[in-house]
């Protein structure tokens, strides 16, 4: 029986059996060679959607409507204070009001209760575009990336460096269970993931051939890894505060080439972006200036690198996300 994820809300990758995430893959490189050859595809003629972001965004925003437009869709943006959700206004009203105009819903935020409730009550499909505990639609983009590099998913050695706890962390973790490939999480513990989440994905993991390693030990964490992949050290929406902490905390899993070097010959590196690889940020020279750190979670010396394929990864976010909205509301 063909896969159908008509009517689907995309909240987070555990709700998704592998089958169906094989799919959306498959239906984004699809669509990413529509787009590349200049092949019209509005196949959603008429339908609209609606952007909720409670935090800003450039990939994200910039996926969904170059999506949502290149399917024929109307695009309605949000942003951050333009709506009275939470305010004024319940989740659900909210939720209830929006499912009346728009056929579709992206949220961008903060708790995965939040988007949990849009679609408890929307009555239309609702995407997670980040919450704090996962990011499901950078997952699908990350493993296209992967899977457009090796040709294939499943028995690779993917590893995490740094902040294994948060929304990435988390998610890389139950994407690569869920396809076959060895997750393993490299950095302190205090900044592991859940237990709990843990042991789902060490579960899941066993029934596809596949591994979750947590270890301290940045050697043996990289060792043989054909993917390593970083985040920022401080997530959007966490304080300022945290950068002093950070720093010290985690500067000993800075991907560096040496690092690089100890991963499998054909390695390549992911970053699901923005980057603090130099200091022509803002955020980036002040954080210079108050610590003499210029480079943190990455040197500019990989982003830059052969290896790196960060900009393959952003594309792909907009094809990722296009099949996504393809999927649920066709």
């Amino acid at each position: 029986m063909p896969t159908s994820l008509s009517g689907r809300s995309f909240l987070k990758l555990l709700d998704y059996t592998p089958k169906e995430i094989e799919y959306l893959l498959d239906l984004s490189a699809d669509f990413k060679r529509l787009k590349r050859t200049g092949t019209p595809h509005r196949y959603l003629e008429g339908k609209n959607v609606v952007l909720l972001f409670e935090k800003t965004s450039t990939r994200t925003r910039c996926a969904f409507e170059v999506g949502a437009k290149d399917l024929g869709m109307g695009v309605t943006y949000l942003e951050p204070g333009c709506s009275q959700m939470g305010k004024k206004e319940s989740i659900a009203d909210t939720a209830r009001v929006l499912g009346r105009m728009f056929d579709g819903i992206e949220y961008r935020g903060y708790a995965q209760t939040k988007v949990e409730c849009l679609a408890d009550n929307a009555g239309v499909p609702v995407w997670n575009g980040l919450t704090t505990e996962f990011h499901p639609t950078q997952m699908l983009a990350d493993m296209l990336t992967v899977r457009e590099n090796f040709g294939t998913l499943k028995g690779l050695n993917l590893t995490f460096m740094g902040d294994a706890g948060n929304n990435v962390g988390n998610s890389l973790m139950v994407v690569c269970a869920k396809l076959g490939v060895n997750f393993t999480a490299c950095g302190p513990k205090k900044q592991m993931p859940d237990a709990e989440l843990v042991d789902t994905c060490k579960k899941i993991a066993a029934e596809h051939g596949a591994t979750v390693t947590l270890t301290e030990d940045v050697k043996a964490g990289t060792k043989n890894a054909n993917v390593i992949y970083t985040d920022i050290w401080v997530s959007m929406g966490e304080p300022a505060e945290l950068w002093a902490e950070r720093i010290k905390l985690l500067s000993p899993y800075r991907v560096t080439t040496e690092l690089m070097e100890n991963a499998a010959d054909n390695a390549i590196f992911l970053h699901c972006l923005p980057s603090f690889h130099d200091t022509n940020t803002t955020v980036g020279a002040d954080i210079a200036k108050k610590f003499g750190v210029t480079e943190m979670e990455v040197t500019n010396e990989v982003f830059e690198s052969k290896r790196s394929k960060v900009f393959d990864e952003a594309e792909n976010r907009m094809h990722t996300i296009k099949a996504v909205m393809y999927a649920t509301l066709k």
